[in-house]
């Protein structure tokens, strides 16, 4: 199992108060071990956003394989008298051994999709909402940002490197969302060795400073670097920069990087003076506060790789996902919330999406599952198991997996579905 993005704090008390409150109360009223569903849904998109990614399913289900409270914890909670002893000897003995099924990592949702359901008893079952939600919440924001920045690059390639805008342990999971939305690498270390994610990166202007001269920097660099590396050119002047890295590193430099100004003007003199220079093969990658808006109106320009920090780790604007986890049936029956613009659908639920027979999707058919529609020849079930009796299912969908899946997803959506400007969702969804 990876380990968890929790490392170094504790899984348990990523519990609400308010969670225990419940839990208390019910195992008081011997309501406790009754029979729930609890499901995960986002009643709408972000204003201006089309579709949703769904990222952080594999870190929910390590983190809900991990969810145990320690000693340390339950003696905290009864200290500050948060619960009594009969919820603390609950707690003490705390495992998940229900079920849970849910979208796949790298599927697209849109209001309403049941992308997470929980089906155990209310006790072990209410426990996991801040869990969930936490995860889900940060990683599909991030993913979906990440996949119309993917998509506005139209093919090439995009650095994550947000570490230093977010917090340290939501920077790994950004870095593992925007990999699987589309980025081609990270510059997150921690993010390369527990999740296999390529690294990249070059140097900070801090090293330019560093030496007496900027031909001194780039040919320390070029020393241990090779060539190939990428030097930062617009510490002081970019047209001298360019001059002195194709003179250091010569016609065989790998790259220069732009991360300042009006970046493209900027590329487009920086390819015209490499290939005067000879150095025709040297790349030119660009950063400095890009989003998918600045990315889409790179495209003309002669940039071969974007470098992305605060917006990607920031949901570019849509910080969370704006999931909930709403109890939908209590021992068979369905049950359902009716407060104004909050209201939540009863039972067990699952879906499918309609296609064409070219492939274009159509829409997204919400259904109970004690209910389900007749399948088309080109509709596709979007459920699939993840845990059983508290265990993950054999074979689940790797990160990788998750990439392809998301590269297919998005061909499917009309074309309208991939426009970055505000517009209702790129399908609709149905309920049966």
């Amino acid at each position: 199992m990876a380990p968890s993005d929790t490392a170094g704090t504790s899984t348990a008390l990523l519990t609400d108060h308010y969670e225990l409150t419940m839990l208390a109360s019910a195992l008081a009223d011997g309501t406790a071990e009754r029979g729930c569903v609890f499901e995960v849904f986002a009643r709408r998109l972000p204003a201006g956003r089309r579709y949703g990614v769904v990222a952080g399913i594999a870190r929910v289900l390590d983190a809900i394989a991990d969810f145990r409270f320690t000693d340390a914890e339950l003696a905290q909670l009864e200290a500050t008298a948060v619960v009594g002893g009969e919820t603390l000897d609950w707690l003490a003995d705390y495992r998940f051994t229900g079920d849970v099924d849910g979208y796949p990592e790298g599927e697209l949702y849109f209001p309403g999709s049941p992308i997470l359901t929980v089906r155990g008893s209310f006790a072990e079952s209410v426990v996991l909402e801040t869990l969930v939600l936490s995860i889900l919440n940060h990683d599909s924001a991030v993913a979906s940002a990440a996949a119309r920045m993917s998509s506005a690059a139209h093919g090439r390639p995009i650095i994550e490197m947000g570490g230093r805008r977010t917090h340290e342990h939501a920077a790994v999971a950004a870095a593992r969302a925007a990999y699987l939305a589309g980025f081609a690498t990270t510059s997150n270390l921690e993010a390369g060795r527990r999740y296999g994610i390529p690294t990249r990166g070059t140097v900070a202007h801090a090293f330019m400073l560093l030496h007496d001269t900027e031909e001194a920097a780039f040919r320390a660099q070029v020393d241990k670097m090779g060539p190939d590396t990428t030097l930062l050119v617009d510490t002081y002047d970019i047209t001298a920069g360019i001059e002195t890295a194709v003179r250091v590193a010569g016609r065989e430099l790998g790259a220069v990087r732009i991360d300042s100004g009006d970046v493209g003007p900027l590329a487009r003199k920086a390819r015209e003076q490499l290939d005067s220079l000879g150095a025709k093969d040297a790349r030119i990658v660009v950063s400095g506060d890009l989003d998918e808006h600045a990315i889409a109106a790179l495209r003309a320009e002669p940039v071969d790789a974007y470098g992305v920090g605060t917006s990607v780790v920031t949901g570019s604007g849509a910080p969370t996902a704006g999931m909930v986890y709403k109890l939908v049936e209590v021992a068979g029956r369905p049950v359902a919330k009716r407060s104004e613009d909050k209201a939540s659908r009863g039972g067990r639920k699952s879906a499918l999406r309609r296609h064409k027979q070219t492939g274009t999707a159509l829409e997204e058919v919400v259904y109970r599952t004690a209910s389900p529609p007749e399948l088309g020849p080109y509709d596709r079930e979007l459920h699939i198991p993840l845990l059983r009796a508290g265990q993950p299912v054999e074979d689940l969908p790797t990160l990788d997996d998750g990439r392809q899946r998301l590269r297919r997803a998005l061909v499917s959506l009309p074309w309208e579905g991939l426009k970055l400007s505000g517009g209702d969702p790129a399908i609709p969804t149905t309920f049966s």
